[in-house]
C-alpha cells in the first residue's frame, strides 16, 4: 500500500486554519468513502496530514493544539517562505507522495485517491495537480492552477481555464486527463523521492513559480506532469499577496526570468525579448497608476543578474 503525506505550510495564518483546515481533516477522515466519479477501481492509501508551521507570530500554533489536537505539526524556528519551508518540512517524509496544499484550500471529500491512484497505474508521471475552482465563485476555475499548466514560447505560464487575470466557468470542458507542463502549488502531489532528488524546490524563489521552475526541471529529467480533474479542490487565493501586490510583481518578475534561465535549453533568444517586454510591463504598471509596481519590474530585473552571478 502506497503512503501519502498531505503537508499544508502555515505563515500566521490562524484564522485560515479555522476555516479551512477541518475539510482536510475531514476529507481525509472519510477517504476510504467510495469515490463514484472515477473510471477505474481505487487503491485505498495510507494518508496522513501535516501542518508545518512557518515561524508564525500569531497564535497558529496555539489554534493547532486546541482546536486540532490529531493534527501533526512541524514548528520551523522562522518564515523560510514558501519554497525553503516546503523544503525543511519534505525533508522529514518518507512517505510514497507527498501533497503540497495551500492553506486556503477546501477539499471534499474523495478529492486525494484518484491523483494517488493515477500516479499509482503511471510510474512515469512525477505530479499531479487536481482541477481547482474558486472559493468565492465556486463554479468557476481559480487562478492558480486551473485545469492545468502550461508555459508559452517566451516563458509565460497559462492554464486551461485561465488566461492572464481571465477565469472560465467550469462546465466540464476539461474533465479529461491530460499532461501539463507543471501543476500548481495550491494542491500539487508530488512523488517524495523525485522531488527530494531533483533538491526540491529552489529556496532562492522564496515564493511564486518555484513550483513551476520544479516541474520544469522534472519535465528535463523525463517526468511526465498531469491534471487529474476527477480531484476537485476549492481554493480561496490571494491569501499571503493579493494579486496586483507590488511585491508580488517583484518575485513573478525576478523568479520567471531566473526559471528561463536555469532550465530553457537556449534561454538567450527569449530573454532578450523579454528584456523589452519586461520594461514595456513596468510602463503599463505606471499608466494604471501603479508606480511601486513600476519599481519592482526594475529592482526584479537588477536581483534576477545578481542571482545569476551568484549561482
Amino acid at each position: 500500500m502506497s503512503t501519502c503525506s498531505v503537508i499544508i505550510l502555515n505563515w500566521n495564518g490562524a484564522q485560515m486554519l479555522r476555516r479551512f483546515l477541518p475539510s482536510v481533516v475531514r476529507s481525509l477522515t472519510n477517504h476510504q468513502s467510495p469515490i463514484t466519479n472515477h473510471p477505474s477501481p481505487i487503491t485505498i492509501h495510507q494518508c496522513s496530514l501535516i501542518v508545518a508551521d512557518n515561524g508564525s507570530t500569531d497564535d497558529s500554533l496555539t489554534v493547532l493544539a486546541n482546536e486540532f489536537p490529531g493534527v501533526q505539526t512541524i514548528v520551523l524556528d522562522r518564515n523560510y517562505g514558501f519554497a525553503e519551508g516546503y523544503n525543511r518540512a519534505i525533508d522529514r517524509i518518507d512517505s510514497d507522495y507527498v501533497v503540497l496544499l495551500n492553506s486556503d484550500v477546501e477539499t471534499p471529500d474523495g478529492w486525494l485517491e484518484p491523483l494517488l491512484a493515477y500516479m499509482d497505474a503511471n510510474t512515469d508521471i512525477a505530479a499531479v495537480q487536481p482541477k481547482i475552482r474558486s472559493c468565492q465563485r465556486p463554479d468557476f476555475f481559480e487562478h492558480a492552477g486551473a485545469a492545468g499548466g502550461y508555459l508559452n514560447a517566451l516563458g509565460y505560464p497559462y492554464c486551461r481555464g485561465r488566461k492572464l487575470w481571465c477565469v472560465e466557468q467550469d462546465n466540464g470542458q476539461y474533465d479529461t486527463i491530460v499532461d501539463v507542463d507543471w501543476t500548481s502549488g495550491a494542491c500539487m502531489c508530488v512523488r517524495t523521492k523525485v522531488y527530494k532528488e531533483l533538491g526540491g524546490l529552489d529556496a532562492r524563489f522564496f515564493a511564486h513559480m518555484e513550483e513551476i521552475d520544479l516541474c520544469w526541471r522534472m519535465r528535463n529529467a523525463g517526468w511526465r506532469l498531469a491534471c487529474v480533474p476527477q480531484s476537485m479542490v476549492y481554493h480561496l487565493g490571494g491569501g499571503s499577496l493579493s494579486y496586483d501586490n507590488p511585491r508580488k510583481n517583484y518575485l513573478n518578475h525576478r523568479n520567471n526570468l531566473v526559471m528561463i534561465r536555469k532550465n530553457k535549453k537556449h534561454p538567450f533568444g527569449v530573454l532578450f525579448v523579454r528584456f523589452f517586454l519586461d520594461y514595456a510591463a513596468a510602463f503599463f504598471y505606471l499608466l494604471q497608476g501603479r508606480p511601486k509596481s513600476f519599481l519592482a519590474v526594475f529592482s526584479a530585473r537588477r536581483d534576477y543578474h545578481r542571482m545569476i552571478a551568484n549561482r
